[in-house]
């Protein structure tokens, strides 16, 4: 069975209100979104009207506890029925994920009620800036934001190299550290508006792909933190929290950017079967393989959405599973398509370097590869 077999099925079985969900979202992937899937890539717009049709389809709602019991296996099939068509956006459907997560978890009410109603709607949009903390805690790079207490709260300052799903009325959760006397001394986080004077949006360099994701630097000067924005003081404990739904929802793009090269594979079968029976990783086997995946991401995410913690090595392992596999079926559909899948035009070129963000993207495959050697390492008795 197909993985879009599979989802419908589990759709189906979970009640019509998930189904109900991924058939709106599938409209909108397959309507407004294919219908711009180019100008996004090529030309770097922002597909800011998609998003927003995408979160009145409910594809931001299902992982809240809003109608009852989260369902992250639903969000993660949101993401990848949005990844399937275009991994720019499905990466940007995944940050305002993201920050859904942060905003209902992190136990401050000022996020909650209309305010939080409005973000899932998509009448509001928000990105998340912790790819350098969630580095900086494992050791892998300094913390970027310098945060001093004042008065009332902290002033941060400090600039990040670059923050996704980011406009001049959007708003973003980060991090910085508390420092005192030259002295580091824990973290918070925050939620960050990005019309607020403090804030300055800067232009990045331009990226291989990707270009459509609203990605800026962004500098912060005295940006004053006051309880009407913290969100976590300490954040590592809220970091520990929420820590599997973050990489989970994550893995949706790697299975959604996978099941777009094998249908492009499936695209030129009929045609060129006779000599592409002769590469490695053909669409049926990689077929199985994905799904096989699908069904372990969901029965982590399954742990998650009843309020259970799923083993973290575990998360990682399908997080790094499904960034090699979408680079392998990335790869094998250029080989597959042949000198059409190397015209800049192709849905192949654009998913072959959609496959690569998807491998960079924090977690990185070395870093969830050095995070699983850690936590495989036998404990050494003091």
């Amino acid at each position: 069975m197909s993985a879009v077999l599979q989802m419908a099925a589990a759709a189906t079985d979970a009640g019509p209100a998930r189904a109900q969900m991924l058939d709106a979202v599938r409209a909108v992937a397959s309507g407004s979104l294919a219908a711009m899937v180019d100008e996004i890539d090529r030309v770097g717009t922002y597909p800011e009207s998609v998003l927003r049709e995408l979160g009145k389809a409910g594809a931001y709602r299902a992982q809240t506890a809003l109608d009852g019991q989260p369902d992250f296996v639903a969000a993660i099939q949101a993401i990848t029925e949005v990844s399937r068509v275009c991994g720019a956006t499905g990466f940007m459907v995944w940050c305002q994920s993201a920050c859904t997560l942060y905003m209902e978890k992190c136990g401050n009410s000022v996020f909650r009620g209309e305010r939080f109603e409005r973000h899932v709607r998509g009448d509001t949009l928000g990105g998340t800036a912790l790819s350098n903390p969630m580095k900086a805690m494992t050791g892998i790079e300094p913390m970027l934001l310098k945060a001093e207490r004042v008065e009332g709260g902290h002033v941060v300052n400090g600039t990040l190299p670059w923050v996704s799903n980011l406009g001049k009325d959007h708003y973003f959760g980060g991090a910085a550290t508390v420092v005192a006397s030259g002295q580091a001394s824990h973290e918070i986080m925050f939620m960050v508006p990005c019309d607020d004077p403090a804030i300055e949006l800067r232009e990045c360099p331009s990226f291989a792909g990707m270009e459509g994701t609203g990605t800026w630097g962004v500098r912060f000067t005295n940006f004053f933190v006051g309880s009407d924005r913290m969100m976590a003081d300490p954040v590592r404990p809220f970091l520990d929290r929420i820590r599997a739904e973050f990489i989970l929802l994550q893995v949706g793009m790697g299975l959604g950017v996978s099941q777009g090269a094998i249908d492009s594979m499936w695209d030129v079968e009929q045609q060129l079967a006779h000599v592409n029976q002769f590469l490695e990783d053909r669409p049926a086997a990689l077929q199985v393989e994905l799904d096989a995946l699908a069904d372990r991401t969901f029965a982590l995410a399954r742990i998650a959405s009843e309020g259970g913690q799923p083993a973290l090595l575990d998360v990682l392992d399908v997080r790094a599973h499904a960034s090699e596999l979408a680079l392998r079926s990335a790869q094998s559909a250029l080989m597959h398509q042949g000198a059409r899948g190397y015209l800049l035009s192709s849905a192949v070129q654009r998913r072959v370097r959609e496959s690569h963000f998807v491998a960079i993207v924090t977690p990185a495959i070395k870093h969830l590869r050095r995070e699983m050697a850690r936590l495989s390492s036998p404990v050494t008795p003091s």
